[in-house]
């Protein structure tokens, strides 16, 4: 299959007004999914939802006015989060799902990702069709009269959204719970559905004005939310991104509780047989789970191939440190509030705190060097640097361990070491670094 000409690992993501995302463009990229998308049925649908960037709305009018051009049916959805849009495509019936947002980065960026019928990501040979089609736009047959789509509101999308949570939500009456919903995609949802499960909630980042969206807040800025946290004497807090598809959390001291404590915790408490992470999950993780009798299953990093991996094996729990963590036997897609909530009622199942759960799993100290090089897949398999890692995990003897891969975007090769002494994996990862430096200038060339 030919290399993805527009498409990323999460869809279409640029500066908004900037090629790829101008009104232009936009309105070509809906009518191409719409014509690729009556391919499996002649009236189409599709719904939309965005998050609370300024240019959402420009971008939500040129994809619907692509997509109807093509004779498909568009419902808009509203501000929600994304995995909200993923449930209402599955409610609805209808054939794909489009989220206009770019998750946790600032509010100048925009992006658009597609759901299947099923509500996961579009399939990539999907992708693939909807690429071809954008360049043979100017040459499809006009479609006029009846066979034009329409657009509606759906004004239920939000309380269908909250009482699917609501469904999934344990009890938190008497828990004092601070939410920072990084004024974006759940900045209404989140305080409703916490609300409703009986909990006392504080929460802030809950006035989008379309450009503050992640601005010193969110699942990437957690100080605020520490200090409140501490200060207000809460249980815990909550932190979203952008979309809302994850979460973090702060424990009661002020402790930042990542996704590896999440998939520590929940995989205890809902028995599971696996889970699947990332290359990057902390080795602490590995040791209690093996504890616990729970395999880890570690793939590249991306929920992208968490998802896949998990439907490979038939396993239900997997996840990223950022906070993406997968349910899938609740959900085909990462949801921060259910995240959240699921992880809270593993709390209660097993009757601990956060605190415990942070005090629980020490964290192996990790470092990392990121080498500029010439050609980075040469690197990566070249014999001496292979035998220099080798070289590397001889020398932690079972007690860390070496991760060396390429950087997705850059001419970079990025070396991590993991262990039990800080000391000696800053030394490892500095004589492996230059071992990768050293051939850099000469493989490649």
């Amino acid at each position: 299959m030919s290399e993805r000409k527009y498409f990323g690992t999460d869809g279409v993501r640029a500066v908004a007004g900037q090629f790829p995302l101008t009104a232009a463009w936009v309105m070509d990229l809906g009518a191409a999914a719409g014509e690729v998308l009556k391919r499996q049925n002649p009236r189409a649908s599709v719904v939309i939802g965005k998050d609370t960037r300024q240019s959402g709305d420009m971008l939500e009018a040129a994809l619907a006015a692509g997509l109807t051009s093509r004779g498909v049916n568009v419902i808009h959805l509203g501000v929600l989060p994304t995995p909200g849009v993923s449930y209402l495509t599955r409610h609805l019936g209808a054939d794909a799902g489009v989220v206009i947002s770019a998750s946790h980065n600032p509010y100048e960026d925009n992006g658009i990702k597609f759901f299947g019928a099923d509500g996961q990501k579009l399939r990539d040979a999907t992708e693939h069709e909807i690429e071809a089609a954008i360049d043979e736009v100017p040459g499809f047959a006009p479609v006029t009269g009846v066979a034009l789509g329409g657009v509606t509101n759906y004004t239920d999308a939000e309380r269908l959204y909250v009482a699917f949570l609501l469904s999934h939500a344990p009890d938190l009456s008497g828990m004092r719970i601070a939410l920072d919903c990084a004024n974006g995609a759940a900045y209404r949802v989140a305080p409703k559905v916490f609300q409703a499960a009986g909990a006392d909630v504080f929460a802030v980042y809950t006035t989008p004005d379309g450009r503050n969206i992640n601005r010193g807040c969110g699942s990437t800025h957690m100080d605020h939310l520490r200090r409140l946290v501490m200060e207000g004497d809460y249980d815990l807090g909550v932190a979203f991104d952008g979309d809302a598809d994850r979460a973090l959390f702060v424990d009661s001291r002020g402790r930042e509780v990542q996704g590896d404590h999440m998939l520590l915790l929940n995989a205890r408490a809902r028995g599971e047989r696996a889970v699947v992470t990332t290359i990057m999950a902390n080795m602490g993780l590995e040791v209690k789970l093996r504890e616990a009798g729970i395999p880890l299953e570690r793939t590249a990093v991306g929920d992208r191939y968490v998802h896949e991996r998990l439907h490979e094996k038939g396993l239900n729990l997997g996840g990223e440190q950022s906070g993406h963590v997968l349910f899938l036997d609740v959900a085909p897609t990462g949801d921060g509030v259910l995240t959240a909530l699921l992880t809270l009622g593993s709390l209660r199942k097993l009757g601990t705190t956060l605190d415990a759960v942070h005090d629980d799993l020490v964290m192996y100290p990790q470092t990392l060097v990121n080498v500029r090089v010439q050609d980075k897949k040469a690197i990566a398999r070249d014999p001496e640097v292979g035998r220099a890692v080798e070289a590397a995990e001889a020398r932690l003897r079972g007690r860390g361990r070496v991760n060396l891969r390429p950087s997705g975007t850059e001419n970079l090769i990025r070396v991590m070491v993991e262990g039990q002494d800080e000391t000696e994996i800053h030394q490892i990862a500095a004589d492996l670094a230059g071992v990768v430096q050293a051939r850099g200038q000469v493989v490649g060339k």
